[in-house]
C-alpha cells in the first residue's frame, strides 16, 4: 500500500491559507475519487475539499480551527500501490526568482513569524503570507508602494516580494531617502475598543469567523474611501408589469423564478457602459478602468452573515443568462456550495435592501470598487402623472434607490448621472422585451 498526502489546493488569487471547519469523514474512514472529505473557511467563502483519489484516511494532520497553507498536507490517505505521492500543486513562475538559498532564510521563519512593529495601512493590500515577509524583513510600506505587482489588479505576489528581498541590497540609495523631504502625515490613530460594563443577566456572544471577517472589512472599507450617497426614487411600475405577464412563462421553460435582480442588474449594465468610469478601481495614484463588467450581488445567509458572490462578464448575459446564474448564485451562496472565485473579481455590487422590507439604504462600498447601488423595497404610492388631459394621481410602483460611491474619483456629478441613467431604463421598461 501508498501513502498519499492530500493537499491545501489553490483557491484563488491572494487566498493563501484556510482554517479547517470540520472534518466530514474520521481517521480510519475510506473514501472514494471526488468525495468532499474537509469543509474549509477562508476570508472569502466557505467551501469543500474533494479528494482525488480513493484511499483510506490514515492520519489528519490539520484539525478544526486550525490553519494551513496552500500546498500544505492536510491528511494522509492510504491508497494502493507503493511508495509516497501527493498532489501536484501548481504554482505560477515568478519573473525574477531569488536562489534557493535566499527562499530557503527568508521562508523559514514564516512558520513562527513574531510581531513586528511594523504596520501598514488599508491603502495597500497585502495577502497574510506577503504581509509575514514584509513583516519579518521589515519592508516599509513606502518599499512595498515601490514593488509591480504582478498579481490580479497589480497585487504584490509572494514571488514578487521575494525577488524584491533578494535583489534588496542592489536597490538605489535614493529609497532610504529622509522623509523631511515631504511634509509628514500623522499616522491613522484607531480608537481603543471601548470596555463595555457586563450586567447580570446579559448574554455575551463571541463574533463568529465570517462576523469578524465582515466587520474588518466594512471599517476597512470606510477608512479607506470618502463615502458619498444619492437618492432617487423610481416609478417601476412597467416593470412589474412585465414581470408579471412573464414569470409563469420564464419558470414553465426554465424551471426557475423570475426575480427582480436580473433586471435590476441589466440596467445597471447598462448604465456603466454609459459611465465606464464607475466600473474602476484605485492603486495607489492610478486609476485602474476595468474592461469587464462583473457585477458583486449582497446575499444575506441563514445565520444572518452577508456573502457577495459574482456575476462574471454580465455586460455579455441576456435578461435570462442573468436570471439563471443570479438563481444559482443565490443558490449555491446560501447552501455553502460557492466556490472561492465565485467571490472574486467583482466590479460593481448592488444590495437588495428591499428584500427586508427597508425602503432605503446607505450601502457601504466594498473594496477596491469604487461604487454600490441599494435597492429599495417597491411600494405602492398614489403618483401624480402628466397626461395629454393634464395632470391626475394613479396608484404606481414606486421603489427608492441609493448609489453609495467613492468621492475620491466619481464626483457627485458622474455618481448622480449614472444613477438617473439606472432610474430610466427601470421607468421606460419596455413591456414587449423578451425573457
Amino acid at each position: 500500500m501508498a501513502e498519499y498526502k492530500l493537499l491545501l489546493p489553490s483557491m484563488g488569487e491572494g487566498v493563501m491559507e484556510a482554517t479547517i471547519i470540520t472534518w466530514l469523514f474520521n481517521e480510519g474512514d475510506n473514501v472514494k475519487e471526488d468525495d468532499s472529505v474537509v469543509e474549509i473557511a477562508t476570508d472569502k467563502v466557505d467551501s469543500d475539499v474533494p479528494t482525488p483519489v480513493s484511499g483510506k484516511i490514515v492520519k489528519i494532520l490539520k484539525q478544526k480551527d486550525e490553519v494551513a497553507k496552500v500546498g500544505e498536507a492536510i491528511a494522509i490517505l492510504e491508497i494502493e500501490g507503493e511508495g509516497t505521492a501527493s498532489e501536484e500543486v501548481k504554482t505560477e513562475t515568478p519573473a525574477a526568482t531569488p536562489d534557493t538559498e535566499t527562499l530557503k532564510t527568508i521562508e523559514e521563519p514564516l512558520q513562527t513569524v513574531a510581531a513586528s512593529n511594523v504596520e501598514f495601512s488599508g491603502d495597500l493590500y497585502l495577502s497574510p503570507l506577503v504581509k509575514s515577509i514584509a513583516q519579518q524583513e521589515n519592508i516599509s510600506e513606502t518599499e512595498l508602494k515601490s514593488i509591480k505587482g504582478s498579481g490580479l489588479e497589480g497585487r504584490i505576489t509572494k514571488e514578487d516580494i521575494l525577488a524584491y528581498v533578494a535583489n534588496r541590497g542592489s536597490q538605489p540609495a535614493q529609497q532610504a531617502a529622509p522623509v523631511q523631504a515631504a511634509p509628514a502625515q500623522k499616522p491613522a490613530v484607531s480608537a481603543p475598543a471601548a470596555t463595555v460594563p457586563v450586567s447580570a443577566g446579559d448574554e455575551i456572544i463571541p463574533m463568529d469567523r465570517m462576523r469578524k471577517i465582515i466587520a474588518e472589512n466594512m471599517v476597512k472599507a470606510k477608512h479607506i474611501a470618502p463615502h458619498v450617497t444619492s437618492f432617487i426614487e423610481t416609478d417601476v411600475t412597467n416593470v412589474v408589469k412585465w414581470r408579471n405577464k412573464n414569470k409563469a412563462i420564464f419558470e414553465k421553460r426554465e424551471g426557475e423564478k423570475l426575480t427582480f435582480m436580473p433586471i435590476f442588474v441589466k440596467a445597471i449594465v447598462k448604465a456603466i457602459q454609459d459611465f465606464p468610469m464607475i466600473n474602476v478601481s484605485i492603486s495607489g495614484d492610478n486609476i485602474i478602468k476595468k474592461k469587464n463588467i462583473n457585477i458583486g450581488m449582497a446575499t444575506a445567509l441563514p445565520d444572518g452573515n452577508l456573502i457577495v458572490p459574482v456575476i462574471k462578464n454580465a455586460d455579455q448575459l441576456s435578461l435570462s443568462g442573468l436570471a439563471k446564474a443570479i438563481n444559482d448564485l443565490a443558490y449555491r451562496a446560501r447552501n455553502k456550495k460557492l466556490r472561492p472565485e465565485d467571490t472574486q473579481g467583482a466590479t460593481y455590487t448592488i444590495s437588495n435592501v428591499g428584500s427586508f422590507g427597508n425602503l432605503m439604504g446607505t450601502p457601504i462600498i466594498p473594496q477596491p470598487q469604487v461604487a454600490i447601488l441599494a435597492i429599495g423595497a417597491i411600494v405602492k404610492k398614489p403618483a401624480v402623472l402628466e397626461t395629454a388631459d393634464g395632470d391626475v394621481i394613479a396608484i404606481r410602483n414606486l421603489m427608492f434607490m441609493s448609489h453609495s460611491y467613492d468621492h475620491r474619483v466619481v464626483d457627485g456629478s458622474l455618481g448622480g448621472m449614472m444613477l438617473k441613467h439606472v432610474h430610466d431604463y427601470l421607468e421606460n421598461w419596455d413591456l414587449n422585451t423578451e425573457v
